[in-house]
């Protein structure tokens, strides 16, 4: 398999730490939406990554979906998304959330960069909404207790947020900034210290 996208993508650094965990051999290739534009839409017309090119040449978009896939190759008791209720809708509660952050943020970072004159409404709007889905993460986690979010083995939530908070911090230092948000701070800390955070990793890198 291959999976496209570089490691400062929250999205495409989730995916690849699934599969690290599942024990998938994957080539990662490192083209990007804007460096790699015309060579991605052959795989993904959407021009978006993660994009995940399976053996037999079907190529699998969007996030959800292709953690969904590598879930349904390994055994049940295996996958980091738990398979049942409530544990499942309350996994995925987290995960919404924080993709909802990176989506924003993402979107705040384009107005800002791409934009001579970038909308303050809109700009004002998106910082709002992040810091909500900020206070939201925080009070959701403070009163749990555990190095994971809800008490036993590492989920799909985990990865999520640690993924979206390691990008957001490092395209928007100041609203990511996780010294406001105690329980998120050490939730991060103590799974970017794991092997797997440390080899999926990669800097921040600005569009050109």
């Amino acid at each position: 398999m291959q999976l496209i996208g570089q490691y400062d993508s929250p999205f495409t650094r989730r995916v690849a730490i699934a599969m690290r965990c599942y024990k998938m051999a994957f080539e990662h290739n490192k083209w990007s939406v804007f460096g790699n534009a015309e060579e991605l839409s052959k795989v993904n017309p959407l021009i978006r990554v993660p994009t995940l090119v399976l053996d037999d040449g079907t190529a699998l978009i969007e996030t959800s979906a292709i953690i969904d896939y590598l879930d349904s190759c390994v055994a049940p008791e295996a996958r980091l998304t738990p398979q049942s209720q409530p544990a499942r809708y309350l996994d995925q509660r987290i995960v919404s959330m924080a993709s909802g952050v990176s989506d924003m943020a993402v979107r705040l970072f384009y107005e800002e960069r791409l934009h001579k004159q970038p909308s303050r409404v809109f700009v004002a709007r998106i910082t709002r909404q992040l810091a909500g889905a900020m206070v939201w993460l925080e009070n959701d986690r403070a009163p749990r207790s555990g190095e994971t979010w809800f008490g036993g083995g590492m989920t799909m939530a985990d990865v999520a947020v640690t993924c979206t908070l390691r990008h957001l911090g490092e395209a928007h230092p100041q609203i990511g900034d996780l010294t406001r948000y105690p329980a998120l701070k050490k939730q991060c800390a103590g799974f970017e210290a794991m092997p797997v955070f440390n080899e999926i990793s990669q800097p921040f890198i600005a569009p050109a």
